[in-house]
């Protein structure tokens, strides 16, 4: 049996790219909407709603619970009416994105919940607007943390995204099950997995060297 080309190899590399990248975006922007929600409605906190804080916990760690894979089937029909398919890179996006929401909005959370409280209330006693105190103090403080929580979450997405390959969603994950798996090419299987180590560890490295840069900076 033949072993896949260099030019599979990069198609394969680039649908990782695009799959990882575009959810990783959606994931982050409302996982941190998420968190904030959570973290001010909170008892005692910006906008106490306790009642609405309970709720979004509680849906939020049903999310958490499920496994990626079950996830992945349950959301088929939502897929096929969001991207009208459930096959190919573009419908992995869906789930990866439902999948990491949760994940990131609780890391995110801690990084919010472990802000000094008195910055909180000196911003109030100066008069500062709620909005104003989430967007100059919370969030700024917050920001080693979340983009440490950034780094945890896509690296968290990669591995989903070499599962959702088992369904047809192409990228490495597909490349390692068709040749290395189902035509026991232990070669290909050997290789993408290098490849996956390798742009983690970039990954890794990159976003440990922007947090401590910008915790350095607070």
């Amino acid at each position: 049996m033949s072993l896949p080309e260099l030019d599979k190899y990069v198609l394969a590399f680039f649908q990782t790219l695009l799959m990882v990248g575009s959810s990783a975006v959606l994931a982050i922007l409302l996982g941190l909407a998420l968190a904030v929600v959570l973290t001010v409605t909170a008892r005692h906190h910006l906008y106490p709603r306790p009642r609405l804080n309970r709720a979004l916990s509680v849906t939020v760690n049903v999310f958490r619970a499920v496994p990626f894979i079950i996830m992945l089937v349950a959301l088929l029909p939502v897929t096929r009416w969001l991207v009208g398919t459930t096959l190919g890179t573009w419908a992995a996006v869906v789930p990866l994105t439902v999948n990491l929401l949760p994940f990131y909005a609780r890391i995110a959370q801690v990084s919010l919940n472990e802000v000094d409280g008195g910055l909180v209330e000196a911003a109030r006693a100066m008069g500062c607007r709620r909005w104003h105190i989430v967007r100059h103090v919370l969030l700024p403080e917050a920001l080693p943390g979340i983009v440490g929580g950034m780094t945890v979450s896509v690296i968290a997405m990669i591995n989903a995204s070499a599962m959702a390959g088992a369904v047809g969603a192409g990228g490495l994950g597909d490349l390692a099950i068709r040749y290395g798996y189902e035509r026991y090419e232990t070669r290909v299987m050997f290789e993408v997995i290098v490849i996956l180590i390798a742009l983690v560890s970039v990954i890794q490295f990159t976003g440990e060297a922007i947090a401590r840069r910008l915790d350095h900076r607070r």
